[in-house]
């Protein structure tokens, strides 16, 4: 397999080696890993897209939707590696929200006074109810009502 890189060739290899299942297992995703980062199929989506190919082709080969091929495939090497790049920014977040931030949430207080969240917003913006934004230092934002004013 001349196409692949020397990386995806070695997990490949490790792949048919493998006999133990836990081998076996770990081995089938870092063939996975390796072959997703291959240059090989990037390469494979740029020579369909020169012979013709559509995005939703190219997605169902990949066994993607649409847009999730465009996102990782679509533009110059440059663009790609920036949309990978702030991929892997947003992963390295935790995806809960902190409990030890001050306030309430938007919707703990719509719960608390018995109406919407857009009816909380509403009453912030006309300075009947105080909000305040809090960031996090990995950038993240929360909006946080204060029922005491």
């Amino acid at each position: 397999m001349g196409y692949l890189s020397p990386e995806s060739e070695a997990a490949l290899a490790a792949l048919v080696d493998a006999e133990e299942p836990l081998h076996r297992l770990a081995a089938i995703r870092t063939a996975i890993a390796a072959l997703e980062a291959d240059p090989a199929t990037l390469g494979a989506v740029r020579d369909a897209r020169a012979d013709g190919a559509d995005w939703p082709a190219i997605a169902d080969a990949a066994g993607l939707g649409t847009a999730a091929a465009k996102w990782r495939w679509q533009g110059t090497d440059a663009e790609i590696a920036s949309r990978v790049e702030a991929g892997r920014k947003r992963s390295a977040r935790p995806s809960s929200v902190p409990t030890d931030l001050p306030g309430m949430s938007v919707a703990e207080a719509a719960r608390s006074l018995g109406v919407t969240a857009q009816a909380v917003y509403l009453r912030v913006s006309r300075g009947q109810l105080r909000a305040e934004t809090v960031e996090l230092a990995d950038g993240r934002k929360y909006k946080r009502v204060f029922l005491d004013a």
